[in-house]
This record gives structure tokens, sequence and C-alpha cells, in this order.
């Protein structure tokens, strides 16, 4: 929320306080300052300058060189290019060491050979509203030398962001209540009239929607004259970056950042009859101010008149049709109380937001609603003109706040006796709470979030400051739970594969249905497995994730857009779909997922570039879990031109692919992209217990090479596999180290291959003999040749 301190100042005085002590306030209170922004001229250092002359610049047509007094009892030499000034005008002059907007700070020059001792200014290069071309002419009455900060209203203006729980601070006054009790300061009282006479009528107002609006209010005035607003208003709205429209209309925004009460004003001569608050139809279409259009449902919330034509959206944005315009001698003047929930889900689903449904969704003072109403009145009448009836009331103002005990006993726990009570009963009364007879302090309206024992105790040390409470208990030990293991798992696996090269990415949860109909989730989806989100922000995210690859594969395309050669991607998060087709409880998992693709080095007079293939995916996989054995299992999967399922020590723990040839064109990808996803508490196991490390082997070990003929269509897990089925003792590891093929079937039948495969083989106590490596290198070929047929070459 952008509020301004001079707006501040009207509420609490806030002389001698710098902006640095605010802004440390507000931080330490819990109130977030975003941004502070200084609007106007900072500088002392620039000054009224009379131009006494200005000739020619010797090396330049379009500068002049000009003699101006700064007060200083002789004349400043500065170089001008501006062409709007003539002898004799007052203008700004930034001395040398003035700072101007945007981090610049003037100096002493030389421009095309001529010295120049600071700068005349234009109006924005000092911090001022863009004006005309050229300088800025000041009034001929300006003293000469006199700080020109001192001739323009300056203000700062406060980004804050305020939590979800404190409504009551999304206002000038809220904010200075607030402000008010952290500094000890008086809080200013605000005049606002009282409210005459309330009348029940309706004929005037009727709630159909009582569970969406349980208080609704209006005032007519006749006899409005709407015009451009008085500089008083105009200057307050502009403050904090909004654009005044008309008198009336800028007093409705107004009133909304004085008290946080929306507002809404009706031309009543587009209004028929009654206000008729209801719910929308189903298919009902609502024009909006913005000039958008939406179909309505039922659970939107609609002010409409007798005729059933829509004027607002209630609490979200009022309607094209029924604005205040330049035409407008009448209005009604709307000021209700909405349920928080229904104005969030009409927000969301339309897509509409405003100032107004930001505080109606997160709940204004419910007891506010009037002296709002008559604040609004007050102003429309001082600036408008026009008579004002009574104030038309329908339904009643919910109290949604209840007495509150202070338990002193817990107070001194939970403080740490840093506090006495008298001053802790201050700090509440400060806050706007008073105390009962029976000892139960009163929480105002504004204050909802004021609910039990603990709400108090947060405020007062909130208030009292954090850093005042002592510490005295050192952390006291707590046995390792299941997620602590789990926090810890995952740390190991970052940090590997962090070491490994890869950048881990965060990915939003919800993705669009394109990402899923792309057929990018490793694991097949059924019917109903998608889980959709009910009223999703936008098409981008409607659904919630099956898989972590969409979005790795988002990421890797908008790195190669950017001119990324070396894709290194992983991402641990959670997954979410319908096992069965929606008939079994939604289910959540953690994967990890990880992507390679692109340049694996940087190729030089040294070494070519190589591209990452499968087995540098295979090598991570083999790096995060080193003492177990990883295989992949080839499984066609659809839509991806490559894929396998990936298992450890025989347990299937994921799943591995290559993207499609058209998926990696369509995106920009000029090599080929690989992906695996794991199930993360698989993995999680897998990391458990205490990693053994082998000892370095004490004797040699010797291998021996063969070269084995096979059908084509015979996979190297097949090969493995009976390798490791014949378990022979003294085999310690074997490698495939060349394929050979032929098409043409000249030197080797089409349909066979022939595949080179080294074996190692070595003992733990002894150095093996020649004789006893033969024979377990022939027991591994005999396996081999009974397991699979093969002939050796």
């Amino acid at each position: 929320m952008k509020t301004s301190l001079n707006w501040l100042g009207s509420h609490l005085n806030l002389s001698g306080k710098s902006i640095k002590e605010i802004d440390d306030l507000f931080t330490f209170a819990g109130v977030e300052v975003e941004g502070i922004e200084t609007k106007g001229i900072a500088s002392e250092k620039i000054v009224v300058a009379q131009i006494m002359e200005a000739v020619q610049h010797p090396n330049a047509d379009k500068l002049k060189v000009t003699q101006v007094d700064v007060g200083e009892g002789t004349l400043r030499q500065i170089v001008c290019g501006a062409k709007n000034y003539k002898v004799g005008d007052k203008v700004p002059c930034a001395l040398p060491g003035a700072a101007l907007p945007g981090g610049f700070t003037i100096g002493e020059t030389k421009m095309r050979g001529v010295d120049s001792r600071g700068m005349l200014c234009a109006a924005e290069e000092i911090g001022l509203p863009k004006g005309e071309d050229g300088l800025l002419i000041l009034p001929e009455d300006s003293v000469i030398g006199k700080p020109v900060k001192e001739m323009f209203d300056s203000d700062v203006l406060l980004e804050l962001e305020v939590t979800p729980n404190r409504p009551d601070l999304l206002s000038h006054r809220g904010m200075g209540r607030e402000l008010a009790t952290l500094l000890r300061t008086p809080f200013l009282p605000l005049e606002i009239p009282a409210v005459e006479k309330v009348s029940e009528d309706a004929a005037v107002i009727h709630i159909e929607a009582t569970d969406a609006c349980p208080f609704y209010t209006a005032v007519r005035i006749k006899g409005v004259k709407v015009q451009e607003s008085p500089a008083w208003l105009k200057k307050r709205l502009e403050s904090i970056g909004l654009r005044p429209i008309n008198n009336v209309v800028d007093i409705t925004n107004f009133v909304l950042h004085e008290l946080g009460q929306p507002l809404h004003a009706f031309d009543a001569a587009k209004v028929s009859g009654a206000i008729v608050v209801r719910h929308a139809n189903d298919g009902e279409v609502f024009s909006a101010l913005d000039e958008s259009e939406h179909e309505l449902v039922s659970g939107d919330l609609l002010i409409s008149d007798e005729s059933g034509a829509a004027l607002a959206l209630g609490g979200v944005m009022g309607g094209a049709e029924s604005g205040v315009t330049e035409e407008t001698t009448e209005i009604l003047l709307e000021s209700a109380w909405f349920t928080p929930q229904g104005i969030r889900r009409t927000s969301r689903r339309t897509a509409l937001s405003s100032d107004s449904s930001y505080r109606f969704e997160r709940g204004v003072d419910p007891q506010g609603v009037l002296p709002a109403s008559a604040l609004a009145v007050k102003l429309i009448l001082e600036t408008a003109g026009g008579d004002a009836g009574v104030t038309f009331a329908s339904g009643t103002a919910p109290a949604l706040t209840k007495p509150v005990a202070l338990d002193e006993r817990k107070l001194n726990q939970l403080m740490g006796g840093s506090i006495s009570l008298d001053a802790a009963e201050e700090i509440l009364t400060r806050l706007g709470l008073s105390k009962l007879t029976d000892g139960t302090w009163d929480v105002p309206s504004f204050r909802a979030d004021l609910q039990r024992h603990i709400d108090l105790v947060e405020e007062i040390a909130r208030v009292h400051g954090l850093d005042n409470v002592p510490s005295r208990f050192l952390g006291a030990f707590v046995p390792q739970s299941a997620v602590d293991k789990a926090y810890d798992a995952d740390m190991v696996l970052r940090r590997r594969l962090a070491a490994l090269g890869l950048y881990e990415c965060q990915t939003i949860k919800l993705i669009s249905d394109a990402q899923v109909a792309d057929g990018l989730p490793l694991r097949p989806l059924q019917d109903g497995d998608i889980i959709r989100v009910k009223l999703p922000l936008s098409e981008d995210h409607a659904v919630m994730r099956p898989s972590i690859v969409p979005g790795l594969v988002a990421s890797a395309a908008r790195n190669v857009r950017q001119q990324q050669k070396a894709l290194r991607f992983f991402e641990m998060g959670r997954v979410f779909r319908n096992a069965g087709g929606g008939k079994a409880k939604d289910q959540e998992s953690e994967t990890l997922g990880i992507l390679v693709s692109g340049s694996t080095n940087t190729g030089g007079w040294a070494q070519a570039d190589r591209t990452a293939d499968l087995y540098d995916l295979k090598g991570i996989l083999g790096a995060l879990l080193p003492n177990r054995t990883i295989r992949f299992t080839p499984k066609e999967r659809d839509g991806f031109a490559l894929g396998s399922d990936i298992k450890a020590d025989d347990q299937n723990i994921g799943a591995f692919a290559r993207l499609s040839l058209a998926k990696e064109r369509a995106l920009d990808f000029t090599s080929a992209v690989y992906v695996a996803e794991l199930d993360l508490a698989k993995v999680r196991k897998l990391l458990a217990g205490i990693t053994q490390v082998e000892d370095l082997p004490q004797f040699p070990g010797s291998s021996r090479d063969a070269a084995m003929e096979i059908p084509a269509a015979t996979a190297n897990a097949q090969i493995e596999a009976v390798i490791a089925k014949h378990a022979e003792p003294l085999l310690t590891g074997s490698e495939c180290f060349d394929v050979f093929t032929d098409p043409t079937g000249v030197k080797l039948p089409a349909d066979r291959k022939s595949v080179a495969y080294r074996f190692h083989y070595r003992a733990a106590d002894r150095t093996l003999k020649a004789e006893e490596v033969d024979a377990a290198h022939q027991k591994v070929l005999a396996a081999l040749a009974t397991g699979l047929g093969v002939k050796f070459r």
C-alpha cells in the first residue's frame, strides 16, 4: 500500500522523526517497508539563480554561456542548452555537489572547452513534475540564493506491505494509529459528523443476499455540481499515485484511503426505484467501469435497481452505465459491509481487482460504514454543493470482536518478565482497546484479528519490541523426526547435484493444460488423473502439476532463448494426481527431476566440444547413489523418442526419457534433451544408513577382452543380467567398449551385431595367476553362451 508521509502527518505529529526511524519502527513492528520514494526537491544546493548574461558558445551552435547570480557576490559561469529563457529570468541552479534524482551529482566541468560551474535545471531534473520544455522559470519575486526546495512541497512515499490479518492498516488513519502507538505520540482526532438519522425503508434499499451483504447504507444528495476537484484533494490523491477524476469520485477515493472504507457513488438518474442487493443469475453479463464484460455466476453479488439493471459488482467494481459524469446532478452514495469470502471469490474468478475489492476481501471495519459515509457526505457538500437527505440503511453491521482476557501469568512467562502489567495495559490502550470492569479487554471493531489471549500478548511484544525480551534458555535437545531425516537427505542430494554442476530450479506447482497435453509427464496419465484448480488465476495456472518435468523443460526452453548452451537443471518438489482416475483419494508425492542437454564442455584447441547424452545422466545418478548399481531398462513412452525405467539395485526408482525430436524443434533446442524423474522417497531410503567406503585393493588385478556376436535386438541389460546371475567371485567389473554393426550385411549380417566387453578379475587376498584368471573368464563366457546363445569372435 502506498502511504504519503505528509498525509500521515495529518493524524499525528511527525516533526523531528527521520525517514530511517519511521522505516525501522514499521519494520520491527511487522509492517514491511518495500520501498521509499522521495517526491520534490531534496538537495539544499539547488538554489534560485538570476541569469545576468547569455552569449553564444564559441564552439557549439546549440549552447550558450551564461553568467548567473546565485547570491555569492560574484557571478557564476554556466553553459546551458535550453532556449526558453531570457536575461533577467530566475531559474533553479544546481551548484557543484548537488544530488539530482537518478543518483547524478553535479560537478564543475568543461563543455566543449568552456568552464561550466553548475547546471541550470528543468523541473523534472530536480524532482518536480515535468513542465514546459527547457528551464523551470521561477516567479520574479523569488529570492536569489534561496534553496528552491523551500518554494515547493516535498513528500515521502512509503510502499508498505500489510499482512492479510491487518486490514485496519489499509488506510492512512489506520497506519497513523499504528505509528502513533509505536512512537508513543498522541493520535490526533478526526472530525466526522454524527449520522443524525438512519432510516430503514425497503422502498429505498432491499437486501436479498443477506449472506453476502449483511449491512448496506445509501444517502441521496441532490443538486451536486460535478467538476474539477479542489487543489487540496487533487494533491492528496496525486501524492499516492492516483489520478483525479472529478470532485465526487475523488471524495470517495479520498475517504477510502483516509479511513479504509470503500464507497461508491451512483448517478441517481440512472437508478430505477430501490437499490436491490442480490445474487447474480447464472450467465448474467456485467459491464464494468473499465469497459470489460464478465459473465457472472450465481455466487456473485450484484447491486442493481428494481428493473434488474446491474449498477455494480458488489464490493469489486462499479458498472459502466451507472457512474457519475459531468451531467450528474443527483447521486446515491453507497457504503456497505460485504462478506470477504464472496468478494475474494468473485474478484479472482473475474480477474477484476480494485482498491475496494482489496480491502473488502480482507475485511473492513463493520462499524466504520456509517462514519465513512458521513465524512464523504460532508466533503461532497463542501466541494460539490447540494443537499443531503437522511441515511437509509438495511440490515445490521456484524459484530466481529468480543472481549478478550489478558492472562498476567502467561504474559510474564512469554515476555520473560521484561514488561510490567501496567506498561502492557498502556500499550493495549494506545492500540485502541479498553479495559472492562470484569478485567477483560474490549476489542475495537477494526481489530477483528484479536480473538485470544495470545493475540494480545503478540501485540504487546510487537510494540514493546522483541529485542527487549531477554533470551534466557538454551535450545533443548529434540530427537530427529522423520521430517528432519527427509530434509537432511534432500540437502545431501542438493549438495551432490550442485557439485556435479547442476542448477536447482524452483517452478510453480500450477501449470497449464497445454503443458499436460504436450505429454511431458513421464508417468502415463489415466482419465481423471489430472487435478484442476477450480478458480485459476490464469490459463497458465489451471492444473496441479502431475509431473515435475514440464516445469524443467519450460525453464530449459527459456534458457535456450537466452543463448545458454549448457543446460543442467534439477528440481525437488511435490506432484499431484488422482490415482485410479479420480476414484481414489488425491495423491501427493515428492519427486526429483533432472534435465541435461547441450554442451558438456567448452570446445577449444585442445579438445572438441561434446554434447550431453544419456550416459551423462546415468553418471549423475550414479554419483547421487554411489554404492548402488544403476541400470536403465528400456521402456517405450508415448511422446518421447527414447525411454526407460531407472533401477537401483533392481529396485525401480523412476523413469528416464529423451524428448521427441518434434518437441525439441518446437522449443528451439539445438541438441537432445534428456530428463529423469525419480521417486524422492525411494531415493532417500537408498541414502539411509552409513555409507561404507571400500578399501583400496592390495593386490593387482587382470582383465580379459571378449568380442561376441549377438542378435541386433539384444539389449545391454540382458548381457549384464546374465553376468550378474553367474556371480563369478573373481569378477569385479565389466564394461562394453565397442559395438559394431553393418547394415549392408557384407561384413556382418544386418540383423546381428558385434559387442566387445572387457572383464576385470581380482582376488582380495592374493595375486591371481594367469591360469586362475583364464578359468574364471571361461566360466563367464560359458554363462553368456548358455544364457544368450552368443558366438565369440
